[in-house]
């Protein structure tokens, strides 16, 4: 009889741990060498290296903690290495090191050392400075308060000297401080749903994401904010609505919502992506009344579906977000002075262009997520300055300390 051995099965397969401060470091580096903003990057690598969970909101922690606070952080690196010059990984180890031990508080031990495991090159000096971080870390802390504003909040130098000549010094530091505040994940109740007709809240906030809810349309996520526009132009059911910068579609689907998903709303953007996004939102939210066209109204051209005007015109338009900083955390480092000023041109030739397919009697809403009078008051003043027979009827705007919701602006304007 032959010798048989016996043989163990094979052991199951285990997913290797993800490094998340590897990773940390690796979005960090890409969005400090590109143009593309955390949130894309984030969603990319949580993709990509198939992390969920506890884990994706470690790496979302990380990088958006760092990210918020980088002025303070570079203190802090300046303090503890004597200003030494630092190679970029260097120097972003530091930052998420220093991040982890003093905002976020993680434990000593992981996050010194699988900080400095993902550093490379630079391990022993990463492990120095964040030990002597341990150290020292009540002094440092101690310390914050006594720094300058743009220091203390990590906001552009310029961008704190701009709000204040604006806003004065008062209600600039508050902004700034708000802007440092994780913003509360919000879901606008969608009443098109059957379920959630008679649902007695409009917006409710939510510990975590909602994902069954979302897949069946019963919830979209937006701040209440972003309801200020379509509830100014309040569009009757039976109206034909143009919303002329409609992607990705939440502010689509409450006017369908306000009309009773009744008379025609026409929703345009500029991009195929951005449509085909759109399109699928408005299917999932249950918009039944609007129809979905390609068109960019920064263009002088009138398209066909225009020509017989519109009751009601939602212009949403894009611009410099500084009413969302606290929700758009890298807006703050990729904004620059010069991009105020462009971002109005763009808008004063849409609401030109748009102007032109109002009806007599009818309202056109111009909106913005911006807290910028450039882009706000004195766009639209300047705009019906020049423009016969188009009067202001009133605006409406949220400044994000003072009424504990992002930042928009919302002006009605009425072709006489």
């Amino acid at each position: 009889m032959p010798h048989m051995t016996s043989q163990r099965p094979p052991a199951p397969h285990r997913r290797q741990p993800v490094p998340i401060r590897g990773l940390a470091l690796d979005v960090l580096g890409e969005w400090a060498a590109g143009d593309r903003f955390a949130a894309e990057l984030l969603d990319q690598a949580q993709r990509e290296c198939g992390i969920a969970g506890s884990d994706a909101a470690f790496l979302r922690d990380i990088v958006l903690t760092t990210l918020r606070n980088l002025s303070l952080l570079d203190h802090w690196i300046a303090v503890l290495t004597d200003n030494k010059h630092l190679d970029h990984r260097s120097r972003w180890g530091l930052r998420i090191g220093l991040c982890q031990l003093l905002i976020l508080k993680v434990s000593e031990h992981a996050a010194v050392n699988e900080t400095v495991a993902a550093t490379g090159r630079a391990r022993s000096l990463i492990n120095a400075v964040l030990r002597r971080a341990c150290r020292e870390s009540a002094a440092l802390l101690d310390q914050v308060d006594a720094r300058p504003l743009e220091t203390r909040t990590s906001h552009p130098n310029w961008l704190v000297e701009h709000w204040q000549t604006v806003f004065g010094s008062e209600k600039t530091a508050a902004l700034c401080e708000w802007n440092q505040q994780p913003a509360p994940m919000c879901a606008r109740i969608n009443r098109l749903h059957p379920d959630m007709a008679d649902a007695s809240d409009d917006f409710i906030v939510c510990e975590s994401l909602p994902r069954e809810d979302l897949a069946a349309g019963k919830v979209y996520m937006q701040d209440p904010s972003t309801a200020l526009a379509p509830r100014l132009l309040a569009p009757q059911p039976g109206q034909r609505v143009l919303d002329a910068c409609a992607a990705p579609g939440g502010k689509t689907a409450l006017l369908a919502q306000l009309m009773n998903n009744t008379g025609e709303i026409i929703a345009c953007d500029v991009s195929p992506g951005r449509l085909r996004r759109l399109e699928g939102n408005l299917h999932r939210l249950q918009v039944a009344n609007a129809r979905i066209e390609q068109h960019d109204w920064a263009q002088d051209s009138v398209p066909a579906f225009a020509q017989d005007g519109f009751d009601r015109i939602l212009l949403d338009v894009p611009c410099s977000n500084t009413g969302v900083m606290r929700r758009r955390v890298d807006v703050r480092w990729r904004l620059k002075p010069e991009d105020l000023q462009a971002q109005a041109q763009t808008q004063e030739r849409l609401l030109r262009n748009t102007l032109r397919v109002l009806k007599p009697g009818g309202i056109l809403v111009y909106s913005t997520c911006s807290i910028e009078p450039a882009e706000n008051e004195q766009l639209v003043a300047m705009v019906l300055e020049s423009t016969p027979g188009h009067e202001l009827v009133t605006t409406s705007r949220s400044f994000p300390p003072d009424d504990q919701i992002d930042g928009a602006f919302a002006a009605a304007i009425g072709r006489i």
